[in-house]
């Protein structure tokens, strides 16, 4: 009887939310911690001191770790990241990398299925605009609390984009048969090129936490598709957590679409992407051939 209660009184909230939020005018943002987590033992931590491994975590803090806000209504979003003034040195070098593989303000309209956002590589500005794609969301029963939400879980296989950094790791030989030979044709290759070491799966899986108490198929990032509000996700080594929602704020703000830049679609944009790699191998391939020839 207490559960029938429950239930019951968990449809009329519902019902309650979903009228309300059927009015024209209607807005809410969402705040959001990013948290990628990296195993500095890959990339040789394990042969640095303590302090060693504290002094770069803080200085990969500025990009590993971010504040975002979603605004959205019931069509559309924008996802920016909430910037903040850096102590002085924080972040340098490490946040120069990072921005030339993370985007700016990302929009989503999810009637019309667009995706807009803001990039900039390498000193140059471009607007990626391709088509909003879905994830094959697999429903599950189980919840959770976040915050005053009651959360359902879902999941979903992910394909990874190859230059998502936050996935990037340490490439491992899979062969442990190779000659010696191989083994050390393979070192040479990868002291000409450092990319060699670098590997991104193919694929991920997702975990979604969505509150239906607030009916908007939105969420932070790239990820919507559920009958609710996403307030966490999940993806390899990326948590990004809801930490507070505001509706109808008192001050509404217009989702603009992003409009500057060279306009591209995704797979465009990556082969600017490869085709830039490809000149940084060289002329990194090309210095340490002539510091071995010196030598």
């Amino acid at each position: 009887m207490k559960k029938l209660l429950q239930k019951l009184t968990f449809l009329v909230l519902l019902c309650f939310f979903t009228n309300s939020f059927a009015q024209q005018n209607f807005q809410g943002k969402a705040y959001y911690m990013s948290k990628t987590t990296m195993d500095l033992d890959q990339w040789g931590g394990r042969e640095m001191s303590a302090e060693q491994k504290k002094r770069i975590e803080e200085r990969m803090k500025s990009f590993l770790e971010k504040e975002y806000i979603l605004t959205f209504n019931k069509e559309e979003s924008i996802y920016k990241e909430d910037e903040k003034l850096e102590a002085p040195g924080s972040g340098r070098g490490w946040g120069g990398f990072a921005s030339s593989f993370t985007g700016g303000p990302k929009y989503k309209n999810v009637k019309s299925k667009e995706l807009l956002q803001d990039q900039e590589f390498f000193g140059k500005q471009f607007l990626i605009k391709d088509e909003l794609k879905s994830l094959e969301w697999k429903m599950g029963t189980e919840t959770k609390q976040i915050g005053q939400y009651t959360c359902f879980k879902a999941t979903a296989i992910k394909t990874v984009d190859e230059f998502d950094w936050r996935s990037m790791r340490r490439r491992r030989d899979r062969d442990e048969n190779k000659k010696d030979s191989e083994k050390k044709n393979d070192s040479i290759k990868k002291d000409n090129d450092p990319m060699n070491e670098i590997e991104v799966p193919k694929t991920i899986e997702v975990v979604a936490w969505y509150t239906p108490q607030v009916p908007i198929n939105q969420g932070p990032d790239d990820y919507w598709g559920l009958p609710g509000l996403i307030l966490e996700i999940n993806a390899d080594r990326t948590t990004i957590l809801c930490t507070k929602i505001v509706m109808n704020p008192e001050e509404k703000e217009v989702i603009e679409k992003p409009e500057k830049g060279d306009e591209v679609t995704k797979a465009e944009y990556n082969e600017i992407i490869t085709k830039k790699m490809q000149e940084m191998r060289e002329m990194y391939g090309g210095r340490r051939g002539d510091r071995g020839r010196r030598n």
